[in-house]
């Protein structure tokens, strides 16, 4: 993103053609051309010129195109001396003045344009200065004595500080809404001019009329003005007695002076329109980086940072990450000015999770489109800080007994079928307020908006906007017992076309089907069939293989009575249970779905769908054991919750990793390990500095990661889990650096 317009590869290779076509055109010319091709205009509906010459004069730069060379089409004529302006010695009463008038000087070229400069130069402190881009220019002037002064306007800083926190505007924001903020360069009243009060006089009237003098020239209307007061030299009464207000310091990089900044709001809705963000990119549409040269570049790279230095860092920071999975941030980082750097990242108010996790969507989101089916269970998890009492904006997590302390964590993972996760797609953090006690005895009472529950609403808003970037896949979302709420099922029914819902019933709902409790009703139906499933290991329960009576019917949902007026929702039952349940955690599913099911096959399906809910599960223990979340050392939760954005990316990609090679153990393992890696991985498992030709199995490649965790491989031990995994890994990360520093370094010298 240079000067806000996105140069993407095809238009970068459509203007070096031109530049390669047409040898003797110049940079004016192409400039011109290319705010054609882009259609890039100005307000006033003028050619973006200037901004598409800095654009491309930016990549040539960096080496991104060869621009021809810059050559002088006019030289520029010596500029005039400033007239002789005679100025009158007045001293007197404001009411003495007669009519006092701001007129705006309406060309550069006029004679009132240059009597301006000449005041300026004459009189002004800092001089004329040297007139840059959009510009109001005024002369005050008495009906009286004549000249009394002189102001100019220009656009407004680019960033500041004090004024930025004190309009309370994103990035996004200010770079979109900066059109509407213009700067008083220069306020004269002549020395010789002494009238009390002219000044905050002069300045209201000028400001009365500033924007529709402004809206005229440029077709933008400002809706704040600001100014700058060295306060060493002056106090700036004049603009304190014309309703300016001061809001703190400048940083005084351009000649080391800090001045005091004095804003003037010219609209009532000025923060409004100055914090309005522009609009949000529909999700999928954002094109991926080109030739990424590492994973982190694949799934950070369309951050919506402006700053390169920050996506560099982000960059570093993911890799160093993955490759020491389970060490604190000083150790992941490996020097203290990397690890310095890592924590200002996270505490950067640029910097967030939803930010982060964004261009992980994004890049989830193509591989979601190369998949029929994708699964899209939710689940909330507690990430427990107790242990960290002095970072801020922690919450109560447990109960008023225990006084545990932490934030709790919603996400959303796209799975396949086959329970391979392709990426996290929504994620939501908050710490609860210590001071809202007694919710419970009041939520019935609560609308969901003010519920904790509306995080189910919010994951399906999430999964349907990215169903609609992905028409040829169909997205189900699923939740546990927990998601068993009526306005859920209503989201999930407004759109035909939107994501199917999978909930697993709450017993304790008590719904009813035609005056029969639901569970009641749909024992009591002849089983349509028996399904086999594998259950995985819990911390509840072993794994075990077990066959499941599959009965299934379709329902009416009537609404709970705090929704009086809304009709029933059909969808469909599908009730499991087992056929020799244990003594103890026996398998009783209550399935409720939005997808039709009128077969058995479909039903054995939906069953199959909620089970690869333990996927998430897996997920989560993954993210807290593996990447140690709940060890991380952060000021604040929000900074917490920004390096939360990277630890998940990490996690999934263990995770995906370990079923991917249980999913398609033939495919190379170049789709996940770069080449230094699989060789340097090869040389550490074989004792030997020799390289295979060809790229081993991803299987194989990590089963080789697992031995390094402590894998033993024997035929009863199954593939290596997630925590294996993360040990290999880690010790991969430096048998790696050592293969690249005797294979790429100066050669050894040899022993005496």
């Amino acid at each position: 993103m240079i000067c806000g317009r996105n140069f993407t590869g095809e238009m970068i290779s459509r203007i070096q053609a031109k530049v390669n076509a047409e040898p003797d055109l110049s940079r004016r010319q192409l400039s011109r051309q290319v705010c054609e091709w882009l259609d890039w205009r100005k307000a006033d509906g003028g050619w973006k010129d200037g901004s598409c010459r800095k654009a491309l004069a930016g990549l040539n730069r960096k080496k991104v195109l060869v621009l021809p060379e810059r050559r002088r089409i006019c030289t520029e004529p010596a500029r005039e001396a400033p007239p002789k302006v005679a100025v009158a010695k007045v001293t007197a009463t404001l009411g003495e003045l007669g009519e006092v008038s701001v007129s705006a000087v309406l060309s550069r070229h006029s004679p009132d344009s240059k009597i301006v400069r000449a005041l300026l130069q004459g009189y002004h402190p800092l001089g004329a200065g040297r007139a840059r881009g959009a510009q109001m220019r005024y002369l005050v002037r008495s009906s009286r004595f004549g000249l009394l002064g002189a102001l100019t306007f220009s656009s407004g800083a680019w960033a500041l500080e004090k004024r930025d926190e004190h309009i309370g505007w994103s990035e996004a924001a200010r770079r979109q809404n900066l059109q509407y903020v213009v700067s008083n360069d220069r306020f004269l009243i002549l020395p010789t001019v002494q009238v009390e009060n002219l000044a905050s006089h002069v300045l209201g009237q000028v400001m009365r009329q500033l924007p529709d003098d402004w809206e005229q020239r440029y077709k933008i209307r400002p809706v704040l003005a600001e100014t700058y007061v060295n306060s060493s030299q002056y106090k700036g009464t004049c603009y304190t007695a014309a309703n300016w207000k001061p809001v703190g310091p400048s940083s005084g990089r351009r000649d080391g002076i800090p001045k005091e900044i004095f804003l003037y709001p010219l609209s009532p809705n000025w923060r409004a329109v100055l914090c309005a963000e522009p609009p949000r990119p529909q999700l999928g549409k954002t094109p991926a980086m080109e030739s990424p040269t590492s994973w982190a570049h694949s799934e950070f790279g369309r951050v919506g940072f402006y700053d390169n230095r920050l996506k560099e860092r982000l960059y570093k920071i993911a890799e160093d990450f993955h490759g020491c999975p389970q060490g604190l941030i000083p150790e992941a980082c490996g020097s203290k000015a990397r690890a310095m750097g890592a924590y200002r990242f996270f505490e950067n108010p640029k910097v967030s999770m939803n930010v982060l996790l964004t261009s992980h969507t994004e890049a989830t989101i193509d591989r979601i489109r190369e998949h029929r089916i994708v699964l899209a269970p939710q689940d909330t998890t507690t990430l427990d800080y107790t242990t960290h009492p002095m970072t801020q904006g922690l919450g109560p997590t447990g109960t008023t007994r225990d006084q545990s302390i932490g934030l709790l964590l919603h996400e959303t993972l796209a799975l396949t079928e086959e329970g391979t996760p392709l990426g996290v797609l929504d994620a939501q953090c908050w710490a609860r307020d210590p001071k809202d006690k007694g919710k419970r005895v009041r939520r019935k009472r609560l609308p969901i908006e003010q519920k904790e529950s509306q995080k189910w609403l919010r994951s399906f808003r999430k999964v349907a906007e990215i169903q609609k970037a992905c028409p040829n896949t169909k997205l189900i979302s699923i939740g546990d017992r927990e998601s068993d709420i009526y306005e859920l099922f209503q989201e999930a029914t407004r759109d035909p076309n939107g994501p199917g819902l999978l909930v697993r019933m709450n017993r304790a709902t008590r719904r009813k089907v035609g005056g029969i409790l639901l569970w009641d009703l749909m024992a009591a139906r002849p089983v349509d069939g028996t399904q086999p499933l594998h259950l995985p290991r819990t911390p509840k329960r072993q794994a075990r293989d077990t066959v499941l009576d599959v009965r299934f019917a379709p329902v009416d949902l009537k609404p709970p009575k705090r929704l009086k007026n809304c009709p029933p929702i059909r969808a469909w039952a599908v009730y499991v249970c087992e056929q020799s349940p244990p003594a103890e955690n026996p398998i009783e599913w209550m399935l409720l779905t939005t997808v039709e099911t009128s077969c058995l096959e479909q039903a054995e399906q939906r069953v199959q769908w909620y089970a690869r809910r333990w996927g998430i599960e897996v997920y989560h223990r993954t993210l807290k054991s593996g990447c140690r979340i709940q060890d991380r050392q952060l000021g604040t939760a929000r900074g917490l919750q920004s390096c939360l954005g990277v630890d998940m990316v990490v996690a999934w990609r263990v995770c995906h990793l370990m079923m991917l090679a249980r999913e398609k153990p033939d495919l190379p393992c170049t789709v996940y390990f770069t080449d230094d890696e699989w060789q340097a991985l090869c040389c550490y498992t074989t004792k030997s500095p020799l390289v295979p030709k060809q790229p081993p199995p991803l299987d194989s490649a990590t089963r080789m990661v697992g031995a390094m965790g402590g894998h033993f491989g024997r035929k009863g031990d199954g593939p290596p889990g997630a925590q294996t995994l993360w040990r290999g890994l880690q010790r991969l990360d430096p048998a790696t650096k050592m293969y690249i520093i005797l294979t790429t370094g100066p050669p050894l010298a040899s022993g005496p």
